[in-house]
């Protein structure tokens, strides 16, 4: 996630994310030190969230806040069906409710009136839905952009990019996002100030896979201490059959934009 301008689960003491490959100068580092890296056993609403929130009022009292935020909520990755892990359903609903928290707090804030929140998941090419295995949500959160609709332009990824060095006056960095379609449509003129108040899930986020659990052996089998080292088709089947029931069957990925080729079985994919 980008930004410009119930109970938790129990979770370990948060760990610094790996600062000498975030930034080599570490000891002029502009990264958040006490903010968590990759670990599914944090939790981003209990740990990541009030961690970013603590330092954004930080810069909300001193009138500092950085032109630019990247902030990362990894939990949407999930362990498929994992025994004695969460669900994937309360890892989606601590990732949903720490998103929540976020556009909650930055909207009652000083800075609201001149903020975009970009929301995108990390991997277009994971979770396949009916229409295109690239396809993925994206969102646009801001004054500007509460417009009550689905703006169904075709986007890329390099277009949410592109939208945001037109936002802070950057140039482009590649021919990539310089050739990438600004999402224009997205924004309004007329701004709507109302702040947004976070929605806790109803949704568990303490419900943990069973021995049970369809698939939770293939689960076991997977990696999961890295992002994206899990078994993309085999991910996603868990998480599909956790969902739609043991005996549903997951459709095939369909390509109909850039071809009809299924993508390889151990892809770069979070699962989320």
């Amino acid at each position: 996630m980008w930004t410009l301008g119930g109970t938790a689960p129990a979770v370990p003491q948060p760990t610094a994310p790996n600062l000498a490959r975030v930034d080599p100068h570490y000891g002029r580092s502009r990264t958040d030190p006490l903010f968590p890296g990759f670990n599914l056993a944090i939790s981003d609403s209990a740990v990541r969230e009030p961690e970013w929130e603590r330092d954004f009022h930080l810069f909300e009292a001193g009138g500092n806040l950085p032109t630019v935020e990247l902030v990362r909520l990894p939990n949407d990755h999930t362990q498929g069906t994992r025994r004695g892990q969460l669900t994937p359903q309360a890892y989606v609903a601590d990732n949903d409710l720490a998103l929540g928290r976020l556009v909650d707090t930055v909207s009652h804030s000083r800075y609201w009136a001149s903020t975009a929140i970009f929301v995108n998941e990390d991997d277009a090419q994971d979770g396949p839905d009916h229409v295109d295995a690239h396809r993925v949500e994206s969102l646009v959160v801001s004054p500007y952009t509460q417009h009550g609709r689905v703006d169904s332009t075709f986007y890329s990824t390099v277009s949410m990019l592109r939208t945001m060095e037109l936002i802070v006056g950057l140039r482009p960095m590649t021919q990539f996002d310089a050739a990438a379609t600004p999402m224009l449509n997205a924004f309004d003129p007329v701004p709507n100030l109302t702040p947004y108040t976070a929605v806790v899930p109803s949704q568990p986020l303490t419900q943990v896979n069973l021995a049970s659990a369809p698939m939770a052996a293939q689960s076991e089998a997977l990696a999961f201490d890295q992002a994206d080292a899990a078994d993309n088709r085999v991910l996603n089947e868990a998480i599909w059959k956790a969902t739609k029931g043991p005996g549903s069957t997951m459709p095939e990925p369909r390509n109909g934009t850039f071809g009809t080729r299924t993508p390889p079985a151990d892809g770069d994919s979070d699962g989320g």
